[in-house]
């Protein structure tokens, strides 16, 4: 399942595959498959931009059911209890019977009919304690009773988009925002805060993974940053050559990202530019995994570390 398990820690048991022989099989969807796949009692599901949720039989790679949403899926299928929960960019937040595939309940986040940038779902749900938790880019993180998708709390986030997956353990929830750069712990069953750190702007679109008294966590500063759960302070922090090379022409006196250098005007190729500028600090996007006592990440800057 994505990040290990439902409640998204990012720390897996299983051994994997220790060498590669052949592959098993494969299965074409009709559009990018960018989507984490999930695997529950023999079968395999994962979105894709063709619009569709896949289920395929585990050992032969053959379709079980499709479900078509009104946009792209992006994010990974949550499963518990029989239920499958997936959100699209069609706005929509869907529980499906993960057997058949048929819809039980769906909910609509929030719109955004000027820009189109304040809408859909691109992080995936963490299940904990009859709640289904997700980020949305409408700014707000959601908690739905996962029987029937009523809306238990939600917290908003005043424009900055909440891509990374949640993560749930002893009662909280963890996540981070987008450009305000902000990683809360909150209560899981009300929604109140309980405290938040502020990382200057840089967004992170990595999602958290806790292990022990630590939530790891990537910053598109090119940094990986170990939380301390027990003091609320940051513990230590990884940062990639990238970032100590590229980042200083790229960050303001105050530490917080300088766009006005990376980006010189509106047209497409100066955007398309100053995103590369951005991303030459070695930009964590991806989620960190733990297993045993090694943290695993990648970053733009090609590498994929180890660290200890």
């Amino acid at each position: 399942m994505f990040r290990g398990n439902a409640q998204h820690t990012g720390v897996y048991q299983a051994a994997g595959a220790p060498k590669f022989t052949r592959v098993k099989w494969k299965f074409h969807s009709n559009g990018r498959v960018m989507s984490s796949p999930a695997v529950a009692n023999g079968v395999v599901y994962f979105g894709s931009e063709d619009n569709n949720l896949y289920a395929l039989d585990q050992e032969s790679g053959t379709l079980k059911w499709k479900f078509h949403t009104g946009d792209v899926v992006h994010a990974s299928p949550a499963i518990s209890d029989g239920t499958l929960f997936i959100g699209s960019w069609d706005s929509y937040f869907y529980a499906l019977d993960a057997a058949t595939g048929k819809e039980k309940w769906r909910f609509k986040t929030g719109e955004d009919h000027d820009i189109a940038n304040q809408v859909g779902i691109q992080s995936s749900a963490a299940v904990a304690d009859s709640t289904v938790y997700f980020g949305c880019r409408d700014s707000n993180l959601y908690a739905l009773d996962t029987a029937t998708g009523q809306k238990k709390w939600s917290f908003n986030n005043k424009g900055s988009w909440v891509i990374t997956s949640p993560a749930v353990r002893d009662g909280k929830i963890y996540f981070a925002t987008s450009d305000s750069a902000m990683l809360y712990a909150m209560d899981a069953k009300s929604g109140t805060p309980i405290f938040s750190l502020n990382y200057n702007h840089w967004p992170m679109f990595s999602s958290p993974a806790i292990a022990g008294s630590l939530l790891y966590i990537g910053s598109n500063q090119g940094r990986l940053l170990a939380i301390d759960l027990s003091s609320q302070k940051l513990a230590w922090t990884f940062e990639t050559d990238a970032s100590r090379q590229n980042g200083p022409a790229l960050t303001k006196p105050d530490g917080s990202p300088n766009y006005q250098v990376a980006f010189g005007d509106n047209f497409y190729d100066s955007m398309i530019n100053g995103v590369s500028k951005m991303m030459s600090v070695g930009a964590m996007l991806s989620s960190p995994v733990v297993v045993n006592d090694v943290v695993y990440v990648g970053s733009t800057d090609g590498f994929l570390y180890a660290l200890i």
